[in-house]
């Protein structure tokens, strides 16, 4: 079992390496400058598709905003609170600037992926809408990279049971028996029980869901952390500052800060961005190909303002909170660093801030990860295989709050990586598709107008 960990443990160094991050971002901006930066420059219009009611014409399960929601819930997660503090507190404050490059090029990745996935989606027997990476690399590369969509599936499949579930639950029973008390089978139970009560449902009930809690948890955190920023508000500008100055320079070492360079603060930007938003991991387009919708440029642009609010606002309110409170030098670390900040922030109220918010977000993650796991496995296995993975989704969730998940994190972040790599290779070979579908919407714009 220990020379397997460690193989595993030597792969994932490989996977999450520099050629990982560099394939990723340099797709994104590939993508970026061959969309002439189209989904940066339609923001508004792409929050304006989004309170736009689907005719009964347009085909789909859910709304786009529900699809939007879904994909949010299974991306605002640990991530926008111990993975940022995480960032800081290895890369310094200019991981912050690179985690906000992440976003910038990530967003033409989203965008990409989303159209694609309305592009080639499919409906099963039971005429629920599918779409997503497998899809798209199959209807659209051809039946020769069958073997390329299939193992995006596996490793999709696989990959939920951790990053989605066990590692979600655990996360959110450890916050509560922090901060309350509460024994950890305890939660395990509930949550068991909640889960079930969504996702047996299928794609309508966890939309419907998501719809309202996602909103609900952005804002309340949201508010608690701009009460904090708007408090300092004198010191922000120089907060800023030195997230620029720091993105260049490197952080010296100080108080229990080892120090940084230029590249750790790079690292750790780069992985802790991608880690967040998941552009490029192709998770999100499985959510966006349930929308009501016949416009797949009009889905990618909402598509798009998942990794927008994820990262270039959420994690941004989380990140400026810790710098303000100058904390990220006393050597703390993840969801402890972030309770720390927000406490001092606004004391008595930021531990519970924090534990509300990882219980939530973690939450709403295993209901958004269900979804997509259930995708990839009747994509492999067919139709009959939904229910029984449902099931056993909803068995995992008290097991991963008693278990010790180093080796469970290390194991789905390992098939996280994997997950990114066939989807990157359809996104090269099909952005010929994106760029023509793109310049067909733009034109037809124009003669409207």
């Amino acid at each position: 079992m220990e020379m397997m960990m460690d193989l595993i443990s030597k792969l994932n160094s490989l996977v999450w390496g520099v050629p990982m991050l560099v394939l990723i971002l340099g797709t994104g901006l590939y993508l970026t400058l061959g969309l002439k930066a189209f989904p940066m420059r339609h923001v508004p219009k792409a929050f304006a598709l989004l309170v736009k009611k689907p005719t009964d014409k347009e085909k789909g399960d859910i709304s786009s905003f529900q699809a939007l929601m879904t994909s949010l819930a299974a991306t605002i997660g640990t991530g926008n609170i111990a993975g940022v503090a995480t960032a800081i507190a290895l890369g310094g404050p200019g991981a912050l600037f690179w985690m906000w490059m992440t976003a910038i090029v990530g967003m033409a990745t989203k965008y990409a992926e989303t159209v694609l996935a309305i592009q080639y989606r499919e409906q099963d027997e039971a005429g629920n809408y599918c779409g997503g990476p497998m899809y798209y690399i199959r209807n659209g590369l051809g039946k020769n990279w069958a073997w390329l969509a299939a193992a995006f599936a596996l490793f999709g499949m696989l990959a939920g049971f951790g990053i989605g579930n066990t590692v979600q639950a655990n996360s959110v029973a450890h916050a509560l028996n922090e901060t309350y008390g509460i024994e950890m089978w305890h939660s395990g139970a509930v949550m068991m029980v909640l889960t079930a009560a969504v996702v047996l449902g299928g794609i309508r009930w966890i939309g419907a869901v998501a719809g309202t809690l996602v909103p609900f948890m952005a804002v309340a955190y949201m508010g608690a952390g701009l009460l904090v920023l708007v408090l300092n508000a004198s010191q922000v500008p120089a907060v800023l500052a030195m997230v620029f100055e720091h993105a260049f320079t490197g952080t010296a070492a100080q108080g229990g800060f080892v120090g940084a360079s230029v590249w750790l603060a790079l690292q750790w930007g780069v992985a802790r961005g991608i880690f967040s938003n998941e552009a490029g991991l192709g998770s999100a387009p499985i959510a966006h190909a349930a929308a009501k919708t016949d416009d797949a440029v009009g889905q990618g642009l909402i598509g798009m303002l998942g990794t927008f609010i994820d990262t270039l606002i959420v994690c941004s309110v989380t990140g400026l909170v810790i710098l303000l409170s100058g904390l990220w030098t006393d050597g703390a670390n993840g969801s402890a660093l972030s309770a720390l900040a927000f406490d001092a922030g606004v004391p008595g109220l930021g531990k519970h801030v924090v534990a509300l918010g990882i219980s939530l977000f973690a939450f709403t993650t295993i209901l958004g990860w269900c979804y997509y796991g259930e995708r990839c496995t009747e994509y492999l296995l067919g139709l009959w295989a939904v229910l029984p993975f449902r099931i056993l989704w909803v068995i995992a969730v008290p097991v991963g709050t008693m278990m010790e998940l180093k080796e469970v994190w290390l194991i789905a972040d390992t098939l996280n990586a994997l997950m990114a790599i066939p989807n990157i290779i359809a996104l090269l070979l099909l952005s010929p598709v994106v760029f023509s579908l793109t310049q067909i919407a733009v034109q037809q714009s124009r003669q409207q107008d």
